[in-house]
């Protein structure tokens, strides 16, 4: 691929991710989760083990598109506890790294920077997001999202409610 065409391409991915970044800081959940593909994976893994593999280790979320689509309903309802009324939330994302996947995905990963404001308090969720993106609807489409925490332990923060 020409420098010029990889520099395209990964602008592209950024206004993906950026557009990702503000529909959640937006609360437009349901507009994020039509970004997944039928067959997406979304992955949180415990701060204990960050590279902790859902088949075989506990982790915080592992959702597949039922699942996903379940949590956008429920983070929108009374029912969400944590969220209700919801916190604000403000994304950053940047060092962004765009390849192209052997089955023609693209690989892509983020440091994201995600500060929640909620009852008067502020905690920094700071991490590493990678993507497998396909392009779709003339459009990208995520199939699968791994949100990494560099933290050490959520103690004070108590859980991971939001979408990070």
């Amino acid at each position: 691929m020409r420098i010029s065409q990889a520099h395209s391409l990964r602008e592209e991915v950024e206004d993906f991710l950026y557009e990702e970044a503000a529909l959640l800081d937006e609360w437009r959940l349901d507009e994020w989760a039509d970004l997944f593909t039928e067959d997406a994976r979304y992955v949180v893994p415990t701060t204990d083990l960050p590279e902790g593999d859902p088949a075989h280790d506990l982790v915080f979320i592992d959702d597949d598109i039922v699942r996903i689509r379940a949590r956008v309903k429920r983070l929108n309802s009374r029912h969400a506890h944590r969220e209700y009324p919801w916190s604000r939330t403000r994304r950053f994302i940047s060092n962004v790294r765009v390849r192209q996947a052997d089955d023609g995905d693209l690989a892509v990963s983020a440091n994201a920077l995600v500060y929640r404001f909620r009852s008067g308090e502020v905690a920094s969720y700071v991490g590493r997001y990678e993507y497998r993106i396909r392009r779709a609807d003339g459009g990208f489409r995520i199939s699968h999202r791994r949100a990494t925490l560099d933290h050490e332990a959520l103690t004070e923060h108590g859980a991971v409610s939001i979408i990070f």
